[in-house]
C-alpha cells in the first residue's frame, strides 16, 4: 500500500500560525465574554484565564477561548480593578479589546490589550435598576413616586429623642467609630447608647451574612430608636452588598427608623432608597441624630419661655383684677355698713315706739280697771285682778319674745358686719394695693417705676412696677 503523502504536526502548526498572523495581526477586536479559569503570577503581573460565552437561555457554554494578559494588558487589568473596585477574576462579565494569537505549542488565545471600565459599571447599573424594578412589582409596602421610593421603614416617625441606637458595621471599622465618636463629643451634653452588630458590610456574596443581623436585631425585641448602618467607602463595586435584593427588602420593611451613613459619596444604593434617612458618611448620619435631638430640644425651651410670658402675663392681668375687685369690696363693705346702720337705728326707733305705746295703753286699761275696781264687787275686782296679771305676763312674754327677735337681726347684721370687715376679706386671699399711701383700684395711678404697698391678711409688700399690661376684663379667671 502507497504511503498517503503527510506532514509534520509542526509544519501544520506553522501554516495555521502564518495564516492567522496574514489574517488576525493587523486586527483588534473588542468582544464581550465571561471570565473563567483566572490565575495570576504576581511576580510576572501574568494573568491566565478563559473567555467563554453562554447561551442566555440555558447558561451553557456555547463559545471557549483561552486568554492572556501581561504588559500593558496586565496594567489595564489594574486600572479596571482600581477604577471600579471589582477584581478581575472568575465570573465576571467585560468587554475585553483583544488581538488574535497562535502558537505551536500552546494553541490559539486572545491577548488582553483594554478593557472597558463603564461596560462593567453599566452591567452593575443596569443590575441595580432591575432589582429596584423589582422591589416595586414584588412588594405593596415599595412605591415609587417619581424619583423617590415610599416604603414602610420611611413612612416610620421617628422618635422626639434617639437615644438607643443599634449600629451596624464591621468588626473593628473606622467608620462605626467615627459615627460614636462623634456621638460621644457632641457639644450639648447629650448621652447615646449604642449596641453593636458586626458584620461584614462589603461583597455582594455576603449578603447573607449582613441580612442575618438585621433579623437577629429584629428578634432582640430590643425597643431602639434607630438603626444605623456605616461603611467607610471604597470603590463603588464595594457597594454590591447594598444593592442586593433581599437586603433592600429587608430594610423597607423593617420596623425600626433606619439611618444609612455608608460612605459612598458619588452613588446612592439600593439600601438607601429603602430606609428611613440617608446620609453621605457614619460621622453625618451621627451629626443627623443630634441635630435630631437639638431641634427637640429647642422646640421645649421655645415652649418653655412662651409658658413663662403666658403665665406673667396671666398673673398681672388677674393682678389687677383683684385689685379692682379689692376696691369693689371695701366700697360695697362701707356701703352696706352705711345702710344697716340706719336700719338698726330705725328698728331701735320702732322698739322704742312700739314699747311706748304698749305700755301707754296698757296704762290706760289699768286706770279703766282700777275705775271698775273701784265701783263693782269684788269678784269683778279679783277678775281684773287677774286679767292685769295676764296681760302682765303676756306683756312680758311678747317683749322678751320681741327683744330676742331684734337682737338675733341685730346679730345677723353684725356678723354681715364682720365677714365684709377688711382684715376678713384680707384673710380670703385679696389683697389693698396702695399708692403714695393711698388706696387705689384705678390702674392708672400705677406708673411704671412708681413705689407701691400691696396689703395682704398679715404682711404688707414693697414693690416697684416694672411693666402694665392692659386687660379688657372679659376673660375668665380661676379665683
Amino acid at each position: 500500500m502507497e504511503t498517503e503523502k503527510h506532514i509534520k504536526l509542526s509544519e501544520l502548526n506553522g501554516i495555521i500560525l502564518e495564516t492567522i498572523k496574514k489574517k488576525f495581526s493587523a486586527i483588534k477586536y473588542w468582544i464581550v465574554a465571561d471570565v473563567t479559569n483566572h490565575s495570576y503570577k504576581a511576580d510576572k503581573r501574568y494573568h491566565n484565564f478563559d473567555l467563554v460565552e453562554k447561551d442566555s437561555n440555558s447558561n451553557n457554554i456555547i463559545a471557549k477561548i483561552a486568554g492572556k494578559a501581561w504588559g500593558n494588558g496586565s496594567m489595564s487589568i489594574s486600572d479596571f480593578e482600581k477604577n471600579t473596585g471589582q477584581k478581575f477574576t472568575n465570573n465576571i462579565n467585560v468587554l475585553v479589546q483583544v488581538s488574535v494569537e497562535y502558537h505551536p505549542l500552546y494553541g490559539l488565545s486572545v491577548n488582553v490589550i483594554d478593557i472597558d471600565t463603564n461596560f462593567t459599571l453599566g452591567i452593575l447599573e443596569q443590575k441595580r435598576n432591575q432589582t429596584l424594578q423589582k422591589l416595586v412589582l414584588e412588594n405593596e409596602f415599595i412605591k415609587k413616586t417619581g424619583e423617590y421610593y415610599q416604603t414602610k421603614n420611611s413612612q416610620l416617625k421617628l422618635k422626639k429623642v434617639i437615644q438607643k441606637i443599634a449600629l451596624l458595621s464591621s468588626i473593628n471599622s473606622a467608620s462605626g467609630e467615627d459615627f460614636k465618636h462623634t456621638l460621644e463629643v457632641n457639644n450639648f451634653g447629650y448621652k447615646f447608647f449604642i449596641d453593636d452588630y458586626h458584620t461584614i458590610v462589603q461583597g455582594e456574596n455576603n449578603s447573607k451574612l449582613f441580612l442575618d443581623k438585621l433579623i437577629e436585631i429584629y428578634n432582640s425585641k430590643i425597643d431602639y430608636d434607630a438603626i444605623v448602618i456605616t461603611r467607610g467607602g471604597g470603590a463603588q463595586t464595594d457597594f454590591l452588598i447594598f444593592d442586593d435584593y433581599q437586603i433592600g427588602r429587608a430594610v423597607a420593611k423593617f420596623p425600626i427608623p433606619i439611618i444609612t451613613g455608608i460612605g459612598h459619596q458619588k452613588n446612592v444604593t439600593i439600601v438607601d432608597l429603602m430606609a428611613h434617612t440617608q446620609t453621605k458618611t457614619p460621622t453625618k448620619a451621627a451629626e443627623f441624630i443630634i441635630a435630631h435631638n437639638r431641634n427637640f430640644e429647642q422646640n421645649m425651651v421655645s415652649y418653655q419661655k412662651s409658658i413663662l410670658i403666658k403665665s406673667q402675663q396671666i398673673f398681672l392681668v388677674n393682678f389687677q383684677l383683684l385689685g379692682s375687685l379689692n376696691s369693689s369690696i371695701v366700697n360695697n363693705t362701707r356701703n352696706i355698713l352705711a345702710d344697716k346702720k340706719d336700719e338698726i337705728v330705725a328698728i331701735n326707733q320702732v322698739t322704742i315706739n312700739s314699747s311706748k305705746s304698749i305700755l301707754f295703753n296698757h296704762r290706760r286699761n289699768l286706770v279703766h280697771t282700777s275705775s271698775q275696781i273701784l265701783s263693782k264687787p269684788k269678784i269683778i275686782l279679783y277678775n281684773r285682778i287677774n286679767d292685769i296679771k295676764n296681760t302682765i305676763n303676756n306683756l312680758k312674754t311678747f317683749s322678751n319674745q320681741y327683744q330676742k327677735n331684734k337682737r338675733g337681726y341685730l346679730g345677723h347684721y353684725v356678723s354681715i358686719i364682720k365677714m365684709m370687715a377688711p382684715e376678713n376679706i384680707l384673710k380670703k386671699g385679696y389683697a389693698i394695693v396702695k399708692v403714695n399711701n393711698e388706696i387705689t383700684s384705678n390702674p392708672d395711678d400705677l406708673k411704671i417705676g412708681s413705689e407701691m404697698e400691696i396689703i395682704l391678711s398679715d404682711t404688707i409688700i414693697k414693690s416697684t412696677v416694672k411693666e402694665k399690661i392692659r386687660y379688657n376684663g372679659k376673660d375668665k379667671t380661676n379665683l
